[in-house]
């Protein structure tokens, strides 16, 4: 039967403290907790070509990569702000996608936009950067597994910044609702090393 995971941010079963969680059913194993837990690392941000990009997506077709739409605004994406590259199919809302530099090089996931959303005036945490948003900030992004996996219909889940500015919103490059800031202790450099924490707890499932 397919299984649907979904990754939110609380005290890992595996390492206290590390940020990440599974919610039942629980994955056979999740040991990508961070720093020193010989997870898979993440490098810095590089720009990234276009045909390494669709050729990155291990979770859809060669002819899916294709023609799936790049951001317009790749040629000035802000490189150096970026811990990933995430944006939204332009054509269409339900479809996003998210690519990062992931073990030897670029891993692309595409992602699904469950529908609906919470009330208006709802706030809603991402699981990968811990923004809080209202109206809609934040989706459950469901992406399907990797190979065989996938293939049977496995899928893994998390909520996440709609528009996926993560690494905009943790270095006040992107603002949201004053309302909705929680005001935390934690330099950049520590946000920028738990929101990748997460996102390899994220991405190690899709590829497991």
């Amino acid at each position: 039967m397919p299984r649907l995971y979904v990754l939110v941010v609380g005290s890992c079963r595996v390492r206290p403290g590390c940020g990440v969680v599974a919610v039942a059913p629980w994955p056979e194993c999740l040991t990508v907790c961070g720093p020193g837990s010989g997870a898979v690392s993440f490098a810095d941000m590089r720009p990234i070509a276009e045909s390494d990009i669709r050729a990155s997506f291990v979770n859809c077709t060669k002819g899916e990569a294709k023609r799936l739409a790049l951001p317009r605004d790749l040629a000035d994406a802000p490189w150096d702000d970026l811990d990933f590259l995430g944006w939204q199919d332009g054509a269409a809302p339900d479809r996003a996608y998210l690519v990062a530099e992931f073990g030897d090089g670029p891993l692309g996931v595409a992602l699904r936009r469950a529908s609906g959303g919470a009330g208006r005036m709802r706030r809603t945490m991402c699981s990968l950067c811990l923004t809080t948003h209202t109206a809609g900030g934040v989706s459950l992004l469901t992406a399907r597994r990797a190979g065989k996996a996938g293939q049977q219909g496995n899928s893994v889940g998390l909520y996440a910044c709609s528009d996926l500015a993560c690494s905009l919103y943790l270095r006040g490059k992107k603002e949201i609702w004053a309302a909705g800031k929680i005001q935390e202790s934690l330099s950049v450099p520590e946000k920028v090393d738990r929101l990748t924490t997460n996102l390899t707890g994220f991405l190690s499932r899709i590829t497991a």
